[in-house]
């Protein structure tokens, strides 16, 4: 799948990966794995950028790495978030950006009241939003 469909089709908080078909390098090559890495990755889908790396729901560091949607880069969506999940967004509008996908609305509160965002918009993953999802017939795969 191409960049200009990941951005057209898949929703936020979805996990992405993206590679440009080429074989991992060995270990022992560092600068060429180090090059290997930054055209094949992946990460969550928080603004059209790939997103967090941490584990048990804690940032460790966030990584935003922008695409043309004309590069030669395969993309392929790994997980989208599941019908009940909410997005807790930064703010409102076609600029917000994704800062945590919660299990449901009650676990997407308790986090504002943690880390406060004070524009933050609350978005609930509904059926209607995964319908969404497919245009013509087609669904972004």
């Amino acid at each position: 799948m191409s960049a200009q469909l990941i951005y057209d089709l898949v929703p936020l908080g979805s996990i992405v990966t993206y590679s440009d078909g080429s074989p991992r390098p060995p270990k022992r090559h560092r600068k060429k794995l180090a090059t290997w890495e930054n055209r094949n990755g992946g990460g969550r889908l928080i603004r059209k950028h790939k997103g967090d790396y941490g584990s048990q729901g804690t940032i460790v560091l966030r990584v935003h790495q922008a695409f043309s949607v004309n590069n030669d880069l395969k993309f392929s969506v790994k997980e989208r978030p599941s019908i009940g999940t909410v997005l807790v967004l930064d703010r409102a509008g076609d600029d917000a950006e994704l800062v945590h996908l919660a299990a449901n609305r009650t676990a997407a509160e308790e986090r504002l009241s943690r880390h406060g965002y004070p524009n933050a918009v609350l978005q609930q993953v509904t059926a209607d939003t995964v319908a969404a999802d497919t245009v013509a017939g087609r669904t972004a795969a």
